[in-house]
């Protein structure tokens, strides 16, 4: 049975795992795209809200998995996180040349066009809009349902994992540009690679019946 209290620890390493997952992503990108349209509140709102739901699907679909005999769902949890590490890695060199098309393409067909002003909860809404369609089925998604097949634990892995997007998605619609002049995409997905491979040796070493550090 999964305990109903929050565990820190796992929702620390859900957190730690997530950020520099989604930080590259293109739904960071989306975020800044509508907070240049959007005032950045409502956009935050809207985004948060978006991500909140996905959360929980990804979640769910992770509980769902632990209903199933325990060394295949390791199985597959190890080789999610190992895919997690080789997308984030092969992914690293090209990250800032991405990051320069993914804006363009969600200006042109998401955020294009004059700004308009518009009320605080359509402004929310769009937001909400945009990013729920987005984000279905991106990496973040597969390893927070890979941290529940580990943990067991799917509270503490979706608070952990809802708290690290909104504090991305709040950092792209309140810093946007002056954030990615700071920051080496490259780097922070070679830092995602090395957390998810890490998390994929220690779900073989649990395939295997060795003894794990946590």
């Amino acid at each position: 049975m999964v305990d109903s209290a929050m565990d820190l620890a796992v929702v620390l390493t859900t957190f730690a795992l997530i950020v520099p997952v989604e930080l590259p992503d293109k739904t960071f990108i989306a975020t800044i795209v509508l907070a240049t349209r959007y005032r950045p509140l409502p956009t935050w709102i809207g985004v948060g809200l978006a991500f909140g739901v996905q959360t929980l699907v990804a979640v769910a679909f992770g509980g769902l998995l632990t209903r199933l005999p325990q060394r295949p769902v390791t199985a597959v949890a190890a080789a999610l996180f190992a895919l997690g590490a080789v997308v984030l890695w092969r992914g690293a060199a090209r990250a800032d040349a991405e990051e320069a098309e993914t804006e363009r393409e969600f200006f042109t067909k998401v955020a294009g066009g004059p700004v308009r002003q518009v009320t605080a909860v359509r402004a929310a809404a769009a937001s909400f809009a945009v990013l729920f369609v987005a984000e279905w089925g991106d990496l973040s998604q597969l390893l927070t349902a890979g941290l529940v097949v580990r943990y067991g634990d799917p509270l503490s892995v979706f608070v952990g994992a809802w708290i690290s997007l909104l504090l991305i998605s709040g950092a792209g619609a309140l810093l946007g540009r002056a954030l990615l002049r700071r920051l080496r995409l490259g780097t922070v997905r070679r830092i995602g690679a090395s957390i998810c491979t890490l998390l994929a040796v220690l779900a073989v070493l649990a395939l295997l019946d060795l003894p794990t550090p946590w």
